[in-house]
């Protein structure tokens, strides 16, 4: 099925799973893993889980398990370990709360806010040169674009261009990013006194990001949020990430294989 994973993304990916303790022996990694990524795809609630996944309770378990021991997150950084730094961009892109996904009393601890089209959240997002992802994070649908940006872009390498919409048009960005060696070609606002250098030939490739998050939006747990928790909803955005990771490695004339991805230490 087009939701599971080819021999290649499972040849990847088997490395970083944390290893069998004794015991009872584990439900089938690959067969659990197919499963989480069906629903990621489908958006549909774990209890409709097709049966040639195994029980939906050990699918659930284990996304969660592995969610909370940092799993999800040690792959997505093993992936981005090697990204290309040369350009990195910056955005953010709403997502509306489904009516199952919100809280009575706890929308502001779980990254839900209210906004006119009612409860959302926003996927601030950071993408190399080539559009994979590298950063990401979850806050409330009203927080201004750069309120995560001092914790997202505090590992800019030396001469890397920074791309980013008039949002992000600060000057403590732009001494942010100069102080770490890079450069931040970002629109001014229309209100901006003083100059600043602006390429728009260089900024054109700035919609790298913007496809970025349509890609994510096509996993529809991702494109709408059904999840109450925060660290659920992110862990479904580091998975739908992941795949691509995998399919643009697997997709690169120059990759050997999967022994070019290290698992973490």
């Amino acid at each position: 099925m087009r939701y599971e994973l080819s021999d290649y993304e499972w040849t990847a990916i088997k490395p970083m799973l944390p290893n069998k303790p004794r015991g009872i022996r584990r439900v089938n990694d690959r067969r659990v893993l197919n499963g989480i990524f069906w629903v990621l795809r489908s958006g549909a609630p774990w209890r409709d889980l097709p049966e040639t996944y195994g029980p939906r309770t050990t699918c659930y378990n284990r996304f969660v398990r592995w969610r909370r021991a940092g799993v999800w997150d040690q792959i997505m950084d093993a992936l981005a370990a090697g990204h290309d730094a040369a350009v990195q961009m910056i955005d953010t892109s709403v997502v509306r709360v489904h009516q199952h996904g919100a809280c009575i009393a706890d929308n502001n601890h779980q990254d839900m806010g209210r906004s006119r089209g009612g409860l959302t959240s926003k996927i601030h997002a950071v993408v190399d040169t080539n559009g994979l992802p590298v950063h990401l994070a979850l806050t409330p649908g009203e927080a201004h674009d750069n309120r995560l940006c001092s914790v997202l872009l505090s590992a800019l390498l030396p001469q890397t261009m920074l791309l980013a919409d008039r949002g992000y048009d600060a000057d403590w960005i732009r001494e942010s990013a100069r102080q770490q060696g890079a450069w931040a070609n970002i629109p001014p606002k229309r209100n901006r006194k003083d100059p600043i250098c602006f390429s728009p030939h260089l900024y054109r490739a700035r919609n790298l990001i913007e496809r970025f998050f349509n890609k994510i939006k096509q996993c529809r747990r991702v494109a709408i949020r059904y999840d109450k928790l925060a660290a659920n909803y992110l862990a479904f955005i580091k998975l739908a990430s992941i795949r691509i990771w995998l399919r643009a490695n697997e997709s690169t004339p120059f990759c050997n294989g999967p022994d070019d991805v290290k698992p973490p230490e």
